[in-house]
């Protein structure tokens, strides 16, 4: 499926920047903010692709495990890119731009475990 390709090469990006943020976040003064922004890219970086796995799989409603999917591409870039803006801006991507990330992440992790228990286009294999 075109969309599951696209959404593992954003996981594949979300992990180099957040590889990337990691190493700044080591070698700056006073980058914590970037430290925080790497964990989230890496680990939901990781969710993208276990849910993706999972999906194809047939172990997670179809549509609704593609939405937590992408939530965590949206929700995990929008943290991230609020904290690294401050780090190296000075000044927030919008107000609210990271707990709006956040609450996003939260909210697709939700999703996910929906995603194994809605009835329909899953597998019984478990």
């Amino acid at each position: 499926m075109r969309a599951h390709r696209i959404l593992i090469m954003l996981a594949g990006l979300m992990g180099a920047f957040g590889v990337m943020l990691a190493a700044a976040a080591a070698h700056l003064a006073d980058a914590s903010r970037l430290g925080a922004a790497s964990s989230m890219l890496l680990f939901h970086a990781t969710a993208v692709i276990g849910a993706v796995a999972l999906t194809e799989r047939g172990l997670l409603h179809a549509k609704i495990g593609l939405a937590a999917a992408i939530g965590f591409v949206i929700a995990a870039t929008l943290f991230a890119g609020d904290l690294s803006l401050r780090q190296y801006a000075g000044h927030s991507l919008f107000p609210m731009a990271a707990p709006t990330g956040g609450t996003l992440l939260i909210a697709s992790w939700l999703v996910l475990a929906l995603s194994v228990v809605w009835p329909g286009k899953t597998s019984d294999r478990m």
